[in-house]
């Protein structure tokens, strides 16, 4: 695959501070950290991208994890920073984020397409265009759009919470294709393990 198609860097969205930490809205914080635990590397702060930064080696190649700690709706500003820094194409980057147009437990893969509402998409839309791949991790819908916001900023239930897990490790099951720029192969890959009914 060539090398422009390669991914570089795993954006994981979410929000700081410990209130948001086991709320749907952090699903992308939830998979980088699964991804870090998975490779061996460690989250340190970094005031240029405020933001959460660890790294490790894929094929000879650094890999970059980025957890902005600016707010959901202030996330473009940490992934332009980090791109602009390191030089990074928006092809090169893959953005993890929950879906609420998804069923709890289920994810896709897709390139581009709209932010549907979602605030740390439309502000790294703002900051950096929407041709970059992006891992939705399904979390449900309330059922009414004036209930959105209240229900992603709410802890899942305790069987919500282990399919959602459940799905972010057969993700990172994925990530080998992804790295490697072989997104067909990954969704294939992700697809098909996916539970009866998602």
């Amino acid at each position: 695959m060539p090398a422009q198609h390669r991914i570089r860097l795993i954006a994981g969205l979410g929000n700081p501070d410990e209130k948001y930490a086991q709320t749907r809205h952090n699903a992308g914080f939830w998979f980088a950290d699964a991804v870090a635990k998975q490779r061996g590397a460690v989250f340190h702060y970094q005031e240029r991208f405020k933001g959460e930064v660890a790294h490790f080696i894929f094929e000879d190649e650094k890999i970059w994890l980025l957890k902005p700690l600016t707010y959901m709706n202030r996330s473009g500003l940490s992934l332009h920073a980090f791109v602009q820094f390191y030089k990074i194409s928006i092809q090169q980057l893959l953005v993890v984020h929950d879906e609420i147009d998804l069923p709890n437990g289920s994810a896709r893969i897709k390139r581009a397409g709209g932010h549907g509402g979602h605030n740390g998409l439309r502000s790294t839309f703002d900051h950096l265009g929407s041709d970059f791949l992006r891992l939705r991790l399904g979390i449900g819908h309330p059922g009414h759009k004036d209930d959105v916001t209240d229900y992603v900023l709410r802890k899942p239930g305790a069987q919500e919470r282990r399919e959602i897990d459940s799905t972010i490790d057969r993700a990172s099951g994925t990530l080998d294709e992804l790295l490697r720029g072989d997104a067909e192969a990954a969704m294939r890959q992700l697809h098909t393990q996916a539970p009866d009914g998602v």
